[in-house]
């Protein structure tokens, strides 16, 4: 994705957590939670994320840290946006990461 797709993601999308800030955060145990269906994660994911899909995500919600920071992806941002909303009002603290290649831990 070059520069001007990923501005236009976010001004769709976003915001999007920086990645330095993001990395800080999982340097001090937060966790990327991938909200992709089973479908997209098998065609590519981070091995050090969790997936948890959108329509499953209401009956996992006690599988969640409540005292770490929660960064959540998708594809590109909309969902992962949806989610970081949903996770604030249940009082987690979420961040939206965006698309799932922007996890700083991400090889590819």
């Amino acid at each position: 994705m070059g520069i001007l797709d990923f501005l236009s993601h976010e001004r769709r999308y976003g915001p999007f957590v920086p990645a330095a800030e993001a990395a800080a955060m999982l340097d001090g145990g937060g966790l990327v939670l991938d909200v992709r269906s089973r479908a997209e994660w098998n065609a590519g994911h981070c091995e050090e994320s969790l997936l948890m899909p959108v329509d499953e995500l209401p009956a996992r919600l006690g599988e969640l840290p409540k005292d770490a920071p929660i960064l959540v992806c998708c594809a590109v941002g909309g969902r992962a946006r949806t989610v970081t909303d949903f996770l604030k009002a249940q009082g987690f603290d979420a961040y939206n990461l965006g698309g799932w290649e922007r996890n700083p831990r991400h090889k590819g």
